[in-house]
């Protein structure tokens, strides 16, 4: 399991004083190198892991445009993070206690959160990959966290220039093995201890139990049951060994076309409908294969609209919704508002940050999302509709709409082991391509596609909207997504559970990696030859739903009339998608820019606030009451509960980072009168091993 309270290598022991902390000029720093071997700190590794390369004499810049100054040290580069060693004792005199990363330090990098590197060529930024002629003077980063890091590099030997330079652009932008990432040599020398709470047990749906207890859980056992005929990947890489199917179906047809085209069972609502999910076929062009797959489907369309099914609305994501290619635009459009240099770059992209947030239409898809969301939402509360998506491989949008639609219906999901339950369930078991969308093995023809970020940015704008209705925090949510990054468990580092087990569980490392091969965006039905299928299925479905029309008219209906009554936070839960409602998940992409923070604002700092004032109006009656029974006597002064709220910011717990501090400061000491957030850094970081060695 995670350290305590991982924060996309945030925090640290004490509060820092920036007035205490030792910075230098570039110039100051060859006077001082004897100083800078006496005070180096120890370089911390973790089992498995191995130095690779090293500098020192390494000056980290502060982010300053006036003075180019920092703290000296050593850049060190191992097969699992890029880390830098300074001198901050004098930093460390404080002792209030802070947020702990016990993986990673503040001033860690993993290769895999490595996004982009840059070079500083006579002041002039330049992107550096593959071999250098020439070595820059300072070395830039920048994070799929959004951290950036700088690190002058004029006064290091031109040696070890070299080295950590080549290094670094060698370990994080060459394309890599799969038997080569650090969490095998982690699996394989660290012990595994690590204890199950059985009050707090994460379902993993890796056994038939597993599968029946949720059917039971969402009553869904009348309709569907939980099948084995996978057990062993004998059926199909792409399937989890096990699942669930309507009850008519013959376990035969499960085995037919590798588990494809099979309508697979994601959840029931109280009314006895249910959500289910489909892939495409495989792509024949022989006339007798087609016509063999055209028989399939009429078969499996006669069992899912047969009584008790009855009417199924069927939804293309492959073709009527968002494409991967939108997504990944996007976001790569939107990630560049958050990668700030210095504080003139931030004010440089102030008159135009709102028309530029705009144009990556990054809110929009989350808002599509969510609207996509509430309609299927509104077809099985209100409709009494089963539901049926569709999508190539049902492992990308699938996901994403499936756990959306039983966070906002099923309240058990908005629960930490329910939510971590649901991400093992859709995600994981599902099917979600990690290792390819996250580009963990850095394939030249791949590019990173955030949709998991995507789902997560979806929960934090319900949380945001309506917190009562959840059992975590927007910070677990953020810890979440810097854990996609993080080599040391295997929960996001696989395309399919298949993939993981012969990985894994069986050691097997030098068998070849299995790569998923995606085709060009045509629909669910991808190919013109599959026009009989298509017409077939198409034909007789419409004949059960209404009209696009007709369903806008529900939707408006249903989503206005559950806005209009009190909320429910034990029920249905929809989110406002109005335009002004989809916000900026300010803590994860703002908390390492200090411009962007408003120091005693926030939600945090204002409930610190109240608690201040409502702490002295009760030590206030208790002095009155005192008074009163011992005549005059005066209580002594009670300790305040929490610090001042001057001292927190909006972006809490990622709180006072200035661009002359040289750490993120995560303060922890009013997470106890808050509410049940004492062990936060623990609750937030159960989930990181889900299924992990």
């Amino acid at each position: 399991m995670l350290g305590k309270g991982v924060v996309g290598g945030g925090g640290g022991t004490k509060a820092p004083k920036p007035s205490f902390v030792s910075y230098v000029r570039p110039e100051e720093i060859h006077t001082n190198e004897k100083e800078v071997t006496e005070k180096e700190v120890t370089l911390h590794l973790l089992p498995g892991e191995q130095l690779l390369c090293e500098a020192s004499t390494v000056l980290k810049y502060v982010q300053e445009d006036s003075c180019q100054r920092g703290i000296y040290g050593k850049l060190v580069c191992t097969d699992f993070k890029i880390a830098f060693l300074g001198d901050d004792e004098s930093a460390l005199d404080n002792d209030e206690t802070q947020f702990k990363n016990k993986v990673i330090g503040e001033n860690d990098i993993t290769l895999h959160c490595v996004d982009q590197i840059y070079g500083v060529f006579d002041e002039k930024k330049k992107p550096l990959f593959g071999q250098l002629k020439k070595y820059p003077e300072k070395l830039i980063i920048h994070c799929k966290d959004l951290r950036v890091f700088h690190f002058g590099l004029r006064y290091t030997k031109e040696e070890e220039v070299k080295r950590i330079v080549s290094g670094i652009i060698h370990h994080t932008q060459a394309p890599k093995l799969l038997k080569r990432l650090f969490l095998f040599s982690y699996a394989s020398a660290a012990q595994n201890n690590t204890a199950t709470d059985p009050k707090n047990h994460t379902v993993m749906f890796d056994t038939l139990k597993d599968w029946c207890w949720e059917l039971e859980r969402t009553k869904g056992n009348v309709k569907y049951k939980a099948v084995s005929v996978n057990e062993g990947y004998k059926v199909g890489e792409r399937l989890p060994a096990f699942f669930v199917v309507p009850t008519p179906l013959p376990e035969e047809d499960v085995r037919c076309f590798q588990g494809r085209g099979i309508p697979i069972w994601c959840w029931s609502c109280h009314n006895g409908c249910a959500l289910l999910k489909m892939s495409a076929l495989p792509k024949e062009q022989d006339d007798g294969l087609l016509q063999v797959q055209k028989s399939f489907l009429d078969g499996i369309y006669k069992t899912i609209h047969r009584p008790p099914y009855e009417i199924v609305k069927t939804e293309d994501l492959s073709s009527n919704f968002l494409s991967l290619q939108d997504i990944q635009t996007a976001y790569s459009k939107f990630k560049q508002l958050f990668l700030i240099d210095n504080s003139t770059e931030f004010w440089d992209t102030d008159i135009k940050w709102f028309s530029l947030l705009e144009s990556s239409s990054w809110l929009d898809i989350i808002r599509r999302c969510l609207k996509k969301a509430i309609e299927i939402t509104e077809c099985l509360e209100a409709q009494n509709m089963n539901v049926l998506l569709l999508e190539e491989n049902a492992s990308d949008l699938c996901c994403l709409l499936s756990s959306l639609v039983q966070v906002m219906m099923d309240p058990h999901c908005r629960t930490r082991v329910g939510f971590q339950s649901l991400v093992q369930k859709e995600w994981i078991m599902g099917g979600h391509c990690f290792l390819d969308r996250c580009n963990h093995l850095r394939q030249s023809d791949k590019e990173e596609v955030p949709v998991f970020l995507l789902f997560l940015d979806c929960v934090w704008q319900l949380v945001h909207q309506h917190p009562p209705a959840f059992d975590f925090t927007e910070t677990y949510l953020t810890v979440l997504s810097d854990s996609l990054y993080l080599p040391i468990f295997s929960t996001f580092f696989f395309n399919s559970p298949h993939q993981k087990y012969i990985n894994m569980h069986q050691r097997q490392l030098s068998l070849p990696l299995t790569q998923s091969k995606s085709s060009p965006k045509r629909g669910f039905f991808r190919e013109e030859t599959d026009h009989l299928i298509k017409n077939l299925l198409g034909r007789r479905i419409s004949k059960l739903i209404n009209s696009s029309d007709e369903l806008q008219d529900n939707f408006r209906e249903f989503y206005e009339s559950w806005h209009s009554k009190p909320t429910d936070y034990h029920g249905l839960l929809l989110p406002h998608i109005e335009g002004p409602e989809i916000k900026v998940w300010a803590q994860r992409y703002l908390r390492w820019i200090p411009e962007a923070q408003i120091l005693g604002g926030g939600r945090v700092a204002t409930m610190s606030k109240l608690l201040e004032m409502m702490e002295e109006v009760e030590h206030l009656q208790e002095k009155i009451d005192e008074r009163h029974h011992s005549q005059g006597a005066l209580l002594a002064e009670a300790p305040p509960l929490l610090r001042s709220s001057a001292r927190l910011s909006s972006l809490f717990p990622f709180a006072l980072l200035q661009r002359h501090s040289s750490k993120p400061v995560l303060p922890t000491s009013g997470w106890k009168a808050l509410g049940d957030e004492d062990d936060l850094a623990k609750r937030e970081d159960e989930f990181v091993d889900l299924g992990d060695v």
